[in-house]
């Protein structure tokens, strides 16, 4: 990860422009995990356009509390999510609400990428380890084991849902270089993030995804 400094005189991260905030890099097909603190922003950034991020979040006093996808689309009641949404934890508890969105598609229906995905899917017997495997590496030291790596929220995924089959395609990212999606911690949290490997997912070209926190 590359740390850059920068400094809110534009409003990309909203709402605390005098406070100051390091840019984060994660690098094409990598990830990162870190601590947010209740009230914590979080900024996700598409620098480059149409790529993808894999997010998850854990209660940082409890691991076995997870961000949840059926949670969330149930009290949501669709499953396209944007600014004043919140994500439910597995224990209906809201873990981070979308403040700000830019792109309003982004999808969490789908699992993390991962080698096996790779290998059922595309046959590629030589696979990438995926953002399940970026994931649980980074997520490790804060003590989440693999099995615990839930469905992610994933950053400007653009997943298509035929309403009378129920069939899904994944396409194309409608995000743009600068577009973003920004969260407010509503508590104590582990968070991962991934810049994702999955080739469909980012119109088969892998770049960074950058984020930001502002306490």
């Amino acid at each position: 990860m590359t740390d850059l400094a920068i400094h809110h005189t534009e409003p990309i991260f909203l709402l605390r422009f005098e406070r100051r905030t390091m840019l984060q890099v994660i690098p094409p097909r990598s990830g990162t995990a870190f601590l947010l603190d209740a009230g914590d922003l979080l900024t996700v950034i598409d620098a480059e356009g149409e790529q993808v991020g894999d997010l998850v979040a854990f209660n940082r006093h409890d691991l076995r509390e997870m961000i949840s996808s059926g949670r969330t689309f149930d009290y949501a009641n669709r499953i396209f999510l944007t600014a004043g949404d919140p994500l439910y934890s597995n224990r209906s508890n809201v873990m981070l609400r979308i403040i700000k969105d830019t792109v309003g598609r982004h999808d969490f229906l789908l699992a993390p990428c991962s080698r096996e995905m790779f290998q059922i899917i595309y046959s590629d017997a030589d696979s990438h380890k995926g953002c399940f495997g970026n994931l649980t590496e980074a997520l490790a030291p804060f003590g989440v084991a693999s099995d615990s790596v839930p469905t992610a929220f994933n950053c400007f995924m653009n997943v298509q849902v035929n309403g009378e089959t129920g069939a899904i395609k994944v396409m194309p990212p409608l995000s743009r270089a600068g577009d973003m999606i920004a969260f407010r911690a509503e508590m104590d949290l582990v968070v991962g993030l991934t810049a994702c490997s999955a080739g469909q997912s980012n119109n088969f070209s892998f770049k960074p995804i950058h984020y930001g926190i502002t306490r």
